[in-house]
């Protein structure tokens, strides 16, 4: 600590000499943070200003082995689960009971019959556009006729759900959700073709589309063939072009692997719903008949692990394998079905990417044309939520026969949830509350359904 003269002055020293009989000190490790100007009293120093790795000042971010860790304790968590429920319940898996669902009246298959009546509205919806582009038909009759054709397609399968008592209630969710898509692909299919009549005198000739590779471009009115009709009708989108994106050829090991996942999850679907789901749902019937609330809470927390697990299957299932396979075999290009959606933080981001053909389809014929008439930017979010609530009810009311809003409101509910976090949450805060809106509010809707539909039974009424 006296030497001040630094390892410069020591070195000259030395090199005089320095006093006979003397040895120099060893030098220590140099510290690269402080230079050869340092003194001893830097050379010894380990300590320097820095913050704490998990503190957000010290801007470190590689938290990939505390995240490895939340994947094994969630791993054996669920095994603990998991294996509790196989002692308890034993083997409940029956794929067999599943196929009987769909095949409960096999002479007359009812939801079969209404997916291939649905035929004769897409073909009607063809048609008026033929009449329209040849202007046998006004724009007027033409709309008239377009809105009556679409509120039968949602009005004749919900009443034929309805009166026939043999259709089972899988069969009619899908039948309703057939129509739905159909009612969502003609909407668009004569939004569409009416701007091509009201830009057909501006269109540029021999503009080649987008990304079609190898295919001739279609111009309006020659896009009105049953061919590029059903094309759309099947392709992977909600919103109809005359000329789709195409991918050059059909990958086939792409393919194989989707097909395999295709039926690899929908098995695992199936028996996480027969095995789990099932009895905790059967289990809460007497807190809720008893209205024994912290039962009930406890139900709804054992209900959200396999509810949510469940639906994060369900997406990979539905939105990369199912969708991948048809655009494949249909050479359809563009593979935007969700967007980074898990790191929403907010909740108008999370449904703005997790279902792109519905974002597409709200942003392009609904939210964009409430703006254009003078709609403020809140009420036409308020509007798209509001319809998307409605076609949540009327996917879950009309195959149950039963109307309790639970459904809508929980969709409505989004509105001032996504007032609230966006006002109040940001960041990491914001992404929390998004993922606890998902966890809890879909086993919360399930129990309510159960839990009127129980009530029903128990009460005789249909």
């Amino acid at each position: 600590m006296g030497d001040r003269g630094g390892p410069g002055a020591g070195g000259a020293r030395r090199r005089r000499g320095g006093a006979p009989g003397t040895r120099p000190p060893p030098d220590p490790d140099p510290d690269p943070g402080h230079g050869d100007s340092a003194g001893p009293a830097q050379e010894f120093r380990c300590h320097k200003l820095q913050e704490s790795l998990l503190s957000s000042a010290s801007g470190y971010s590689n938290y990939r082995g505390v995240l490895n860790w939340c994947v094994v304790m969630l791993i054996l968590s669920n095994a603990r689960l998991f294996l509790e429920n196989l002692i308890k319940y034993g083997i409940l898996v029956d794929p067999i009971q599943v196929v009987s669902l769909f095949l409960k009246d096999p002479y007359s298959w009812p939801s079969l019959c209404l997916i291939i009546v649905a035929n004769v509205f897409a073909v009607a919806a063809l048609t008026l556009e033929r009449r329209l582009a040849t202007g046998s038909v006004s724009e007027a009759t033409g709309a008239f006729l377009h809105v009556l054709n679409l509120v039968t397609i949602l009005f004749f399968p919900a009443a034929t759900v309805l009166a026939v008592t043999s259709i089972t209630p899988v069969g009619s969710v899908f039948a309703l959700a057939t129509y739905t898509i159909l009612f969502l692909k003609l909407f668009s299919f004569h939004d569409v073709n009416r701007w091509c009549r009201e830009a057909k005198d501006q269109a540029p000739e021999g503009r080649k589309a987008n990304g079609a590779v190898g295919m001739s471009e279609v111009s309006y009115p020659d896009n009105l063939t049953y061919r590029n009709l059903y094309y759309f009708l099947f392709a992977p989108t909600l919103c109809y072009e005359l000329n789709f994106p195409r991918s050059p050829r059909i990958r086939k090991r792409f393919l194989l692997r989707r097909l395999f996942e295709m039926l690899f999850f929908i098995q695992l679907l199936v028996g996480l719903i027969q095995q789990w789901m099932v009895p905790t749902i059967q289990n809460s019937m007497k807190p809720f008949r008893d209205m024994d609330y912290s039962r009930i809470i406890e139900r709804l927390l054992k209900l959200a692990v396999p509810n949510h697990l469940i639906w994060l299957i369900f997406f990979y299932w539905f939105f990369h394998s199912c969708l991948n396979v048809v655009a494949e075999l249909m050479q359809f290009g563009d593979r935007e079905f969700y967007r980074d959606w898990w790191n929403s933080e907010s909740v108008t981001y999370f449904w703005q990417n997790w279902n792109i053909p519905v974002h597409k389809w709200c942003l392009r014929h609904f939210y964009k044309p409430m703006l254009k008439r003078g709609a403020s930017k809140w009420v036409a979010q308020a509007a798209v939520f509001l319809a998307s609530a409605f076609f949540h009810e009327y996917l879950v009311s009309v195959p149950l026969k039963m109307f309790r809003l639970w459904a809508f409101m929980g969709m409505a509910a989004q509105i001032p949830l996504a007032w609230f976090v966006s006002r109040f949450l940001r960041g990491h805060y914001g992404n929390a509350a998004v993922w606890l809106s998902l966890i809890l509010g879909q086993p919360m809707a399930v129990l309510m359904y159960v839990h009127d539909s129980y009530v029903l039974t128990s009460e005789g009424r249909p």
